[in-house]
């Protein structure tokens, strides 16, 4: 017979010590562990920039020195490709395009070691064209933790737990466009949401995100033209949907696709919108907009003066200079960046020589087809808007310094833009002061979009170059830091760690010691 001990208290003295120091390791590990990429509670980067597509990060700031070889953490070697990350628990997940053989594909990789998790690969009959710049994985996917759902022009949407199984798909019709179909999908509530338009079909539409089933669909009037992008994410306020779409900002109602409300403005639909308080701020840009866009074209006098040689009265050929029609002077050595005045158009009747007649006749043709497009600007709409919203109720931020792909960014009252070039500005939602307009010294085109963390702006050129600035109107630059390759991908950042996705590989950057610590701490 067992004999009960005399002094309970000593009898369990070490259980209550050993389970107390279990608990309070269990307790620190729960407040560490969300603050890391382990946690998968807290890692969602869930679509094109982040959260809602605001591109604000939750937690601390990535480092502000980093690059190939320094505070990275990993790299893979990936296809091409132009998307963004997405992220959900453990689990990255990219489309790719296999140049050589023409294969699409959708890649899992683990956020901790950056393997391979799996990788599922699309076989299309034909890859959609675009503009040079473009590549047919160029849309970012989306996922809600439990699923992730991939969107290709050259093939339709493709829905794959997360464990890789295909669940379902909507095959649709090749996308035919100049600049290529790179829209990207949203989940929001059991929703799948997708802006897409083309020269074959223009629609705003909504799926079941467990079944596949079509919801709604809302085929758009606005006529589609080459000169349009309409590559925008839908966003969400409430139950309204906010699609930038061509010529005009929309909003829908998330569950029945009734419209609530429509503005018209001069855009391409390039950038996806942003909330800031009560407002969907825009950045409604087009070829036209603004006067940088549009060169001064001389008189024919002055023409002469520069040009004529052989002192004849005449513009010969091989006299005639490189003349604007409409040019992207900030990042020029981007291909296709304007449109130039053509010898041949202004010689009417081929005689090889243009005269002053001939001269002023086409600048006539130039000046009404100047005419055709309105001044572009940073718009303001009130989210809680209804009907047709005029233009009186809109309300223009800034005219000045738009950018063409980036999109906007909000941030405690200011809303940040860049453009190619590296030119950033900086403007109060309230008073629609801009506060400044600095160059970040990150050079060239800027494709990807701004994004925020632990208090800094981080802002990206084609070439590569990420520039990290203070946020608020006394900006100071921290850092530009060179990923050695060309970057058109938005990065993601979750809980201090910043992914980049180059034109060859993804790149995981942190405080290397921090990150070891606490997978370490988590892993045991």
């Amino acid at each position: 017979m067992l004999k009960a001990p005399t002094n309970l208290k000593n009898f369990y003295a070490p259980f209550i010590y050993e389970n107390s120091v279990k608990f309070i390791i269990l307790i620190i590990i729960t407040i560490i562990g969300s603050n890391f990429p382990n946690s998968e509670a807290m890692n969602i980067w869930p679509q094109f920039r982040g959260p809602n597509s605001s591109g604000v990060a939750e937690g601390a700031s990535p480092p502000i020195h980093f690059g190939p070889g320094n505070n990275e953490l990993w790299h893979l070697p990936l296809n091409s490709g132009h998307s963004s990350p997405c992220i959900s628990g453990n689990s990255i997940f990219v489309t790719t395009f296999n140049e050589s053989n023409k294969e699409l594909g959708v890649v899992c990789i683990s956020i901790t070691t950056g393997e391979k998790q799996w990788e599922q690969i699309v076989q299309a009959k034909e890859i959609e064209s675009g503009h040079p710049s473009f590549n047919p994985a160029s849309s970012s996917p989306t996922t809600d933790g439990d699923r992730v759902i991939a969107y290709f022009g050259s093939y339709g949407l493709l829905f794959f737990g997360t464990n890789g199984e295909k669940l379902w798909e909507v095959k649709m019709p090749l996308t035919k466009s100049f600049a290529g179909n790179a829209t990207s999908p949203a989940i929001y509530d059991n929703r799948v949401v997708l802006y897409r338009a083309n020269h074959v079909d223009h629609f705003l539409i909504a799926f079941d995100k467990y079944t596949g089933e079509e919801i709604w669909k809302i085929i758009q009037g606005e006529r589609f033209v080459d000169e349009m992008a309409c590559t925008a994410c839908p966003i969400l306020f409430e139950r309204t949907v906010i699609a930038h779409t061509a010529r005009s900002v929309q909003g829908y109602d998330l569950y029945t696709g009734t419209r609530r409300w429509m503005t018209k403005c001069a855009t391409t639909a390039t950038s996806t919108p942003v909330i800031a308080g009560s407002k969907v701020i825009v950045a409604a840009w087009n070829k036209m907009g603004e006067p940088i866009l549009r060169p001064q074209i001389p008189s024919f006098k002055e023409l002469a003066k520069q040009h004529d040689q052989d002192n004849n009265g005449y513009i010969s050929k091989n006299e005639f200079p490189r003349l604007w029609i409409f040019h992207r002077p900030l990042g020029s050595e981007a291909p296709l960046n304007g449109a130039t005045v053509r010898f041949d158009r202004t010689d009417s009747d081929g005689n090889n020589q243009i005269t002053e007649i001939e001269w002023l006749k086409y600048l006539k043709v130039i000046e009404k087809f100047r005419s055709r497009y309105r001044t572009h600007g940073l718009i303001g709409i009130d989210l809680k808007s209804e009907g047709v919203v005029e233009e009186n109720s809109i309300e223009v931020l800034a005219n000045r310094g738009i950018p063409e792909v980036p999109s906007p960014i909000y941030h405690d009252g200011y809303v940040y833009m860049v453009k190619n070039g590296g030119l950033l500005s900086c403007i109060d939602v309230t008073s629609a002061q801009r506060k400044y307009q600095i160059r970040t010294g990150s050079r060239g085109t800027h494709y990807a979009s701004p994004i925020i963390a632990g208090g800094n702006l981080f802002t990206i050129s084609g070439n590569g170059e990420i520039a990290i600035i203070t946020l608020g109107p006394n900006p100071k630059i921290l850092s530009i830091n060179d990923m050695n390759e060309k970057v058109f991908a938005t990065p993601a950042i979750v809980d201090g760690v910043i992914y980049v996705r180059t034109h060859k590989n993804l790149y995981a950057f942190g405080d290397h010691n921090g990150v070891e610590y606490k997978f370490n701490l988590l892993n045991k």
